[in-house]
């Protein structure tokens, strides 16, 4: 089965302001960053969250109580990824809204991983993305090598919108600090050995993201960098 790429047209072109407030934000704290992004954007603005744990939801509903949180529900998740988002609706009153890929969208196991992920991870972060202005990312530097270069707020060409990584500099410690500083929501399965958690067919326990799609890669597709991005 092949899966074509969502295709919106065009994307905008990148605004004239946003290099200068960049680099004004660069070495800024998340809060400050979240500040900003909520100040600028305000209900254009939509955080993005794998549900492996609350760091991002708790500083996001700090800046923003009513913020709108995504959560790629792909119908292939762990019961304790499920659980979590569910706990996190109920304490913070989150504004949560679950995007579902079509019917008929590809199977990893029938597939492949990438048609998987196209179907029911990227295509409906786009259909939804194309109606905001900015969204926010939990991603970090420190999770993989593909992810190194990530600036705190950049523009991403693909989709024609501003992307938000408040803790984009944060280390391992940094998050557990976080975690435990402020009783954050953790999916259990952070105890269980999964340091990064995504789908139950293609994801074992394992440091990094060395445990997702059986080795097979390192990214999605929803945090690639477009040429020009």
């Amino acid at each position: 089965m092949s899966v074509a790429p969502v295709d919106f047209g065009a994307p905008p072109r990148r605004p004239a302001w946003l290099p200068a407030a960049a680099a004004g934000l660069a070495d800024a704290s998340a809060t400050e960053v979240l500040a900003w992004a909520v100040a600028t954007f305000g209900a254009d603005l939509t955080v993005a969250c794998s549900m492996q744990d609350g760091v991002l939801v708790d500083l996001a509903v700090r800046a923003d109580p009513a913020v709108e949180v995504v959560f790629l529900d792909t119908g292939f998740h762990f019961g304790e990824t499920l659980g979590t988002a569910e706990r996190m609706r109920a304490r913070y009153g989150l504004n949560l809204v679950r995007l579902r890929p079509d019917p008929d969208a590809a199977v990893y196991g029938v597939d492949g991983t990438e048609a998987c992920c196209e179907a029911r991870k990227v295509a409906p972060l786009e259909r939804h993305l194309a109606g905001r202005a900015a969204w926010v990312t939990g991603l970090r530097r420190a999770e993989s090598p593909s992810r190194a270069g990530a600036a705190t707020v950049e523009w991403d060409a693909a989709r024609g919108l501003v992307k938000v990584n408040p803790i984009v500099a944060w280390s391992d410690d940094d998050v557990a600090r976080y975690i435990a500083d402020h009783d954050v929501i953790v999916n259990p399965l952070r105890d269980k050995g999964f340091a990064s958690i995504g789908c139950e067919p293609c994801t074992l326990p394992g440091a990094g993201r060395s445990g997702r799609w059986g080795g097979e890669r390192l990214e999605c597709g929803l945090h690639l960098v477009a040429p020009g991005g």
